[in-house]
């Protein structure tokens, strides 16, 4: 029997959810520095769906999400130990397929679904340390206002409006809600909201034009919902903010959607890799543009 990728992925994370635990929401600030899983071999960060199921892989109480494949570890002089399970992760490759046409041949990309195996570094021996080694550690105050973040929150030229009302972001008029720092439990909950609607702002139609309605039909609310969330999650990683969840009265309807729609998840993942990716840009681009 051919297996279904996508539901096999989708029915671990609903099982997660079920159980009660979104496994995106991690204490991130025990390890900065070393939150987002990368490829050892080419020091390349994983994305979408990928940094979720390695999430989950480190619950075996790895040092560093740092993975590679069986290969990779040979070609590096070391080996996975025997008895060692491996963790899968998922990339889609476009085939190229001919079709054989009256009007001659003709060609189409479909997308393939392909699963690797990967392991952690711990999970081998005999590597260099160059492979084994991550990022060095961020050591911040956990209570008080943490400058990288402001600057990469300034970075994104959003509008940002703190010290009123509630969290939110209003699309009709573009800017986004925050209440005062001293209102949060903590600056990890502070920052974690802020990348939570950081994230739903650059679904707007000016920037990652996000719009899930034909997509995901009544279902698109908790749709967007997910991509934010897993948006402020691969940035808290990224800053070593402890992860939380905004509403745990989402969970009910995330289940919702992934049970009826199989690539629902691949899709959120996507979304909130890309949103990421594109307010990374803006924060790098940031510097440039002051000076000219």
């Amino acid at each position: 029997m051919k297996r279904d990728l996508y539901m096999e992925v989708s029915a671990r994370i609903v099982a997660e959810l079920e159980a009660g635990a979104a496994p995106w929401i991690k204490p991130w600030s025990a390890t900065p520095g070393a939150n987002t899983p990368c490829n050892a071999a080419t020091n390349r960060p994983y994305s979408g769906c990928n940094v979720v199921l390695l999430w989950m892989a480190q619950a075996a109480g790895y040092r560093s999400p740092r993975y590679l494949t069986f290969k990779q570890a040979l070609e590096f002089g070391g080996n996975v130990r025997k008895g060692e399970h491996g963790t899968k992760v998922y990339f889609v490759k476009q085939l190229e397929i001919r079709d054989g046409a009256d009007d001659g041949p003709s060609t189409r990309l479909v997308p393939m679904m392909r699963e690797y195996t990967v392991f952690n570094v711990d999970q081998c021996d005999g590597l260099p340390e160059s492979i084994t080694a991550g990022k060095p550690m961020r050591v911040r105050n956990p209570d008080a206002r943490d400058d990288l973040a402001d600057q990469f929150l300034r970075a994104t030229g959003a509008d940002i409006r703190e010290g009123h009302g509630e969290a939110y972001y209003v699309p009709s008029r573009d800017f986004i809600s925050m209440p005062a720092f001293g209102a949060f439990k903590s600056a990890d909950h502070f920052y974690g909201t802020a990348f939570h609607e950081l994230t739903h702002w650059t679904g707007h139609k000016s920037r990652r034009d996000r719009d899930f309605k034909n997509r995901f039909g009544s279902r698109s609310y908790a749709g967007e919902e997910l991509v934010a969330e897993l948006g402020a999650a691969f940035l808290c990683a990224e800053f070593g903010f402890d992860g939380d969840l905004r509403h745990a009265g989402y969970i009910a309807h995330w289940i919702d959607l992934l049970r009826a729609d199989k690539r629902a998840f691949f899709t959120a993942c996507s979304q909130a890799s890309k949103a990421a990716d594109y307010l990374r840009g803006l924060a790098l681009a940031e510097p440039s543009e002051v000076a000219a």
